[in-house]
């Protein structure tokens, strides 16, 4: 990369946000969300690898379409900060009180918004939480989670699997994980996709869900408990109260949503796919496969705001000025054609993508996300193995979020039930302690048979069974 010498007379060059067209493209609304893929296309054959484009009117930034232009722009720290206080448009007074960004753009004491020393410490702290969950544990609560939803659909046939799966799987699993009471799951899903999906309630939604997590952490600093959130209060990195809450944040949010719309867009695509669908279950390829088809095509998070200029310099052939915003095109970057196949075949096992991000500030919560996901999507098939699109598939809607890749409904006819698989023989170790254990009583023998509404697993399903009814309104 060449830094300019800046000319005092000299104008940026067209492209450049200062000196937009009024026409230039906005990422919000029904672009991005009917045909992303259509528009990132179109701004790379109009602008190159970096593009302008407006976040919201009069909210100008960059868009970093080009895969090696996202490495140099992540992994290089001294020109691209991650330091959202850097923002001109804010400090310049551009940025309404209300604005829908504030959320997913606001600095905060996390490892999102900070470089060096700080991001090492408050980094270790994150993975370091993260690699105490029992992978094996995490298999079997899914697996119980999973189970427990699909007992709930009832004999007609018919489920929508993000309202009755995808949405709520996750959240069962996470809750649990942070500490958080089962009553809680379905309003912190609501306000998380308010301030996701940059909707008119994302502010005061983002707010409460941080009072949330502030009571939980007050809580666990009292009285510590085999959970997450216990365990980052009692790292060596010493994270304050309010560092604690902005990472709960970060976990649930960045965790919980990137779960989501993984598993649906994974379960879209072998719904959808009939090339990929008939290799799969002609055993060729496994569902891991199809989670990496999706990280590559589809991921679960397009879009991320980014990265912040320290100073003037270039690009992808466009003048980068100090303070302006940088987004992270994270789909884009998987579509450039400088690394796809020209077939566009053999993504599947190509690990290559830059859906969870690179450099310092790649994802550290994607393993335990893998797992969750791909023991989501096997689950699922094992029980339904019949599962069909009940509409067809040009009918299916995305969430306008500049952000997400999430799918708004996924209708599907199913006719009978495969038995579930073993139940585990021990509680986790971060099973609420209210719940019996599953030794209490002995598996019901597989059967090939759909199982009565009493039939459902011991002991730790209990839990799960009580969460599902509550929260499907039984």
């Amino acid at each position: 990369m060449t830094t300019p010498k800046p000319d005092a007379a000299a104008s940026p060059p067209p492209g450049c946000p200062a000196h937009q067209a009024p026409s230039v493209t906005g990422l919000y609304g029904a672009a991005v969300a009917d045909d992303p893929h259509g528009l990132y296309a179109r701004l790379r054959a109009q602008y190159g690898p970096v593009a302008p484009i407006e976040l919201e009117p009069g909210v100008e930034a960059w868009l970093v379409l080009g895969y090696p232009e996202l490495l140099e722009l992540t992994r290089n720290e001294q020109l691209f900060s991650k330091d959202s206080r850097r923002w001109r448009v804010p400090a310049e007074g551009r940025l309404r009180a209300d604005s829908r960004l504030l959320p997913m753009t606001s600095w905060r004491p996390t490892l999102l918004n900070l470089d060096g020393a700080e991001h090492a410490r408050l980094r270790a702290a994150v993975s370091d939480t993260l690699a105490q969950v029992d992978h094996r544990q995490l298999r079997q609560a899914t697996e119980a989670a999973a189970d427990t939803l699909i007992d709930g659909w009832g004999p007609d046939g018919t489920a929508d699997l993000i309202a009755q799966y995808a949405r709520r799987l996750p959240l069962m699993v996470f809750t649990q994980l942070i500490g958080l009471p089962a009553e809680a799951g379905p309003h912190i899903v609501e306000l998380i996709s308010h301030f996701v999906d940059s909707s008119d309630k994302s502010v005061r939604a983002n707010a409460e869900f941080q009072a949330i997590l502030l009571d939980l952490v007050r809580s666990r600093r009292q009285a510590p408990a085999a959970d997450l959130t216990s365990w980052l209060l009692a790292h060596p990195a010493g994270l304050s109260d309010e560092e604690a809450v902005h990472h709960l944040v970060v976990l649930m949010v960045a965790g919980n949503e990137t779960t989501i719309n993984w598993t649906g867009n994974t379960l879209r695509l072998l719904l959808t796919d009939r090339r990929f669908r008939a290799t799969l279950t002609g055993g060729r390829l496994t569902v891991s496969d199809a989670l990496e088809e999706v990280l590559w095509r589809d991921p679960p998070t397009q879009n991320f705001p980014g990265r912040w200029a320290t100073s003037d310099t270039v690009l992808g052939g466009q003048y980068i000025s100090a303070g302006d915003m940088l987004v992270l095109g994270l789909a884009a970057a998987n579509a450039d054609p400088a690394v796809q196949q020209p077939s566009g075949e053999g993504l599947g096992g190509n690990r290559a993508h830059l859906a969870w991000g690179a450099g310092r500030h790649v994802c550290p919560a994607q393993h335990p996300a893998r797992m969750i996901v791909e023991t989501a999507v096997e689950t699922l098939l094992h029980r339904l193995p019949d599962l069909q699109l009940a509409v067809p598939a040009h009918e299916l809607a995305w969430r306008p979020s500049p952000w997400s890749r999430a799918l708004v409904a996924l209708p599907v006819l199913y006719s009978a039930f495969t038995p579930p698989r073993t139940p585990p023989v021990e509680r986790p170790a971060w099973t609420p302690p209210s719940s019996p254990s599953p030794s209490a009583s002995t598996p019901s023998e597989p059967t090939s048979t759909p199982r009565t509404p009493g039939s459902g697993r011991p002991g730790l399903r209990s839990w799960w069974n009580s969460l599902a009814g509550w929260w499907s309104g039984r």
